[in-house]
This record gives structure tokens, C-alpha cells and sequence, in this order.
């Protein structure tokens, strides 16, 4: 099963994780919470886990956008529950002296090994992360990296909608994982 992180403010309709969740709706679902214009670390995290609580560990791909990345390596530092997999594109750089103020909680980002297969997929010009500390995050996370050229944010106004590359990216990701133990 793949669940959804949006970030702030939700994802939009032309946003690429609605368009996935429309295209194979028994297959995707959104992690849905309560104030999506002010996101907090605590409230977002645990919404996480109360959503995740009714799946086998070994069947969830986390697909994280922006702070829905945070957050989820937030609810791993938290919950330290594995999961099969996750994909984390465009990770907000939560430290940034920039980094909106009603967006609570989030830093530090958590720098730990997830123990689980994980892939981070960022732009070379995304205004919300550089590519050196989405490398960083990356390398700290033992994830793969995954580089889009002139990707912005990697959203739909960015002209990221339906994106078919990214859907290619997730399924050869998680297809080359499939066999793993994950001793459960």
C-alpha cells in the first residue's frame, strides 16, 4: 500500500500525488491532517502512526513531498516502526533561516540512518532545498539520490503533474525491493 505525505497546504489537484492517488485509488491513500496551513511536527506525526497502525509494516511505501518528508523521518526518529520503503521528493530544508515560522517543530531535522530502503528525489533548483543539503539529507538517511534537472519544487506548478518519470522512478525503486526481509 502507498500512502501520501503531502506538505504544506496539501496536495493540489494538478499535484502529482492526487494525480496518483486518482489513477490507482486502491492502491494509494493519503496520510490526511487536520490543519494543512500550519503544519506541526507532533500533530503531523502522529497522525501518521494512527493511520499506519491498521497495516502490516512490510506492506507500506511512504511517499513524502516537501515538510511530508520531514515528517516522515520525523514519525521514524519518533516510532522507529519499519516500513518497506519510502520516497522523499523535494524535502523541505526545515533549518533554513527562511523556513516559515508557522511551520512548528520540524528542526532539527532528524540525521539518522532510516533502516529502511529509502530513495530522495531533488532538483537542482528547487527554491524550498538546495541540492547540496538534499544530498546531505540523502546521505545521512543512507538513501539513494535521485537528481531532476530544472525540477523546481518538484509540484505541480512547477509543471510536475501527472509525472510520469516520477510514478517510473517509484516503481523501479520499489520493484527492486520486493524481495527483502524485513524479518517480520
Amino acid at each position: 500500500m502507498f500512502f501520501t505525505v503531502p506538505g504544506l497546504r496539501n496536495s493540489d489537484e494538478a499535484h502529482w500525488q492526487t494525480q496518483w492517488e486518482k489513477q490507482l485509488p486502491n492502491q494509494f491513500q493519503r496520510i490526511q491532517q487536520e490543519d494543512w496551513a500550519h503544519p506541526d511536527r507532533e500533530t503531523w506525526v502522529n497522525q501518521i502512526e494512527k493511520t499506519l497502525q491498521a497495516y502490516p509494516s512490510e506492506e507500506i511505501v511512504l511517499i513524502g513531498h516537501s515538510v511530508g518528508c520531514a515528517t516522515i523521518v520525523h514519525w521514524w526518529n519518533t516510532f522507529q516502526k519499519p516500513v518497506r520503503a519510502a520516497m522523499l521528493v523535494a524535502p523541505s530544508d526545515v533549518e533554513r533561516e527562511d523556513y516559515p515560522a508557522y511551520i512548528t517543530g520540524f528542526s532539527p531535522m532528524p540525521l539518522v540512518t532510516l533502516p529502511f530502503p529509502t530513495l530522495v528525489v531533488a532538483s537542482t533548483d528547487d527554491h524550498v532545498v538546495s541540492l547540496a543539503r538534499a544530498s546531505y539529507f540523502a546521505r545521512c538517511w543512507g538513501a539513494k539520490l535521485h537528481v531532476v534537472e530544472n525540477g523546481g519544487h518538484l509540484e505541480g506548478k512547477s509543471g510536475f503533474g501527472p509525472w510520469p518519470k516520477g510514478w517510473d522512478l517509484l516503481h523501479n525503486f520499489v520493484s527492486r525491493i520486493e524481495t527483502i526481509d524485513y524479518g517480520n
